[in-house]
């Protein structure tokens, strides 16, 4: 048993935690599958997954890897293999899965070779022109999410686009052997699956990321959550016995696949399901938020551990696509600036001391949702008071501190700083 199945088995079994696989991962590692002409390169948690399938026609990639990792990504690819990349699918627009593309285009000029044929979903294309549109706030909230300057330091301004685009099913034949494209809302509008028939192989790309699904992120685009527990069923229904997810380890064997897709699917319904029911029936969005009962046993599953994105995130998401960003209070429709609200609550509790007093003892009662209320508005009617600076940076170091998931820990953390 290689490493990387090793270490998948023992997270799948919780011998080993996530954070402790992500740590076990030294640098881009390839990934041996029980099929000698596949494999997939995996790297810790931030990058995306990379996979080849080997044909006798060339190579067919599946993503290209993070400005960080391309360079790596390629390399391993080639200890592996010295034929031409003759495909590349990208799952989704995402950074992480497709900065590689052009070492790849750089690469088969200087060996005076046709460069790779690029495939992506019809989507595809204009969320990277949306990504050039936005490139300032692309940097900003990604700085914030993941907490490090280096990550977002050259954030991209140019893509290398798909030479060809589909909108719902494409199959593709390379050495042969036919490969089947498929589209599926998840994480992204733009977003493919990858299935192998004759290996019996899902690349999955990040419908499948060991963690809580990345569904309800509170920064970004659309996510798509009944969509996305379609999608886990269609893979299901082709019954699988190899699962490259876009992040983490291979999933080997059919009944562990099947296991995982259907719980997967299953969280992702039960949160969609109530949040409409509670909808439907006129509730506001905090009532919604108070009144859906998160699966937690599906939670305690090794490949659901919310550690990235955060079950209450999912649920403000499924009511954005529904509802809109009207919820329900009507104060909220046309609100005063957050500067002449603190300011009144500050006057209204006798000055900003009161406050700070009040703040205190909310943190001192572990009442941190409470006293964050607080300290914005104290904060925000008195930012030159070092006392309430104090608080609110000490309270939200405290809630970054203890949060599981990544997208709450950078927020409270920035606050924090």
């Amino acid at each position: 048993m290689d490493k990387l199945t090793k270490l998948a088995d023992d997270a799948w079994h919780g011998r080993i935690s996530q954070p402790e696989v992500n740590r076990a991962l030294e640098g881009t590692e390839i990934g041996l599958l029980p099929d000698d002409n596949t494999i997939y390169l995996a790297s810790r948690f931030i990058v995306g997954n990379v996979s080849i399938y080997r044909t006798c026609e060339g190579l067919v990639m599946i993503d290209t890897g993070s400005p960080e990792s391309a360079e790596a990504i390629l390399a391993a690819i080639r200890e592996w293999d010295d034929s031409p990349i003759h495909t590349v699918v990208y799952t989704h627009g995402h950074v992480d899965h497709v900065s590689g593309a052009p070492g790849l285009d750089k690469e088969a000029k200087d060996a005076g070779r046709p460069k790779p044929h690029i495939i992506g979903h019809a989507n595809l294309p204009p969320r990277f022109d949306r990504y050039k549109r936005s490139n300032g706030w692309n940097t900003a909230i990604n700085k914030r999410q993941f907490r490090r300057g280096d990550l977002t330091k050259g954030w991209p301004k140019e893509f290398r686009y798909p030479d060809e685009t589909y909108q719902n099913t494409l199959s593709i034949e390379v050495g042969g052997e036919t490969f089947e494209i498929r589209h599926g809302k998840g994480e992204t509008d733009d977003h493919t699956w990858f299935w192998a028939p004759d290996r019996k192989t899902i690349t999955s790309g990040d419908f499948i990321i060991w963690a809580a699904p990345n569904s309800g992120n509170p920064q970004k685009f659309q996510r798509y959550t009944r969509e996305w527990a379609v999608t886990l069923r269609a893979m299901a229904a082709k019954n699988p016995e190899i699962l490259i997810p876009g992040h983490g380890l291979a999933i080997i064997g059919a009944e562990r696949i099947q296991t995982m897709l259907d719980d997967i699917a299953t969280f992702l319904e039960s949160i969609h399901d109530q949040t409409l029911a509670l909808m439907n029936e006129g509730k506001s969005l905090d009532e919604v938020v108070q009144g859906v009962d998160v699966p937690q046993d599906l939670l305690k599953k090794p490949y659901l551990h919310p550690t990235y994105d955060d079950p209450e995130f999912l649920i403000r998401n499924i009511w954005r696509f529904y509802g809109g960003w009207y919820d329900g209070n009507p104060a909220h429709l046309k609100p005063a600036s957050e500067s002449s609200l603190s300011n009144e609550v500050v006057n209204l509790a006798g000055g900003v001391d009161a406050i700070a007093e009040r703040i205190e003892t909310l943190i001192n009662s572990d009442e941190l949702r409470l006293a964050s209320h607080l300290a914005q508005w104290a904060f925000t009617a008195a930012p030159d008071n070092q006392r309430v600076v104090d608080l609110r940076s000490e309270l939200f170091k405290r809630r970054a501190k203890e949060e599981t998931t990544l997208m709450a820990k950078g927020i409270f953390g920035e606050a924090g700083d």
